[in-house]
């Protein structure tokens, strides 16, 4: 079963692992939109971000990372 984006937590938890050398508090919401479908088990309708989505896997990547 592939991420959606509901799943924030376990896509901050992929985003951090790709990408160990990213400040998750200074990414903008393209990129993050971007790198969310770029992940191999990412598996939901990209028209369905929105900002509060995007923003609530944003806080959880920090979260993560401190």
């Amino acid at each position: 079963m592939g991420l959606k984006w509901v799943d924030a937590l376990e896509i901050a938890i992929a985003l951090d692992e790709a990408h160990p050398d990213v400040d998750p508090r200074y990414v903008n919401f393209v990129d993050l939109r971007a790198w969310a479908l770029a992940l191999p088990d990412f598996d939901d309708d990209p028209a369905r971000s929105g900002e509060k989505i995007l923003e609530a896997i944003q806080m959880a990547w920090i979260e993560e990372r401190e």
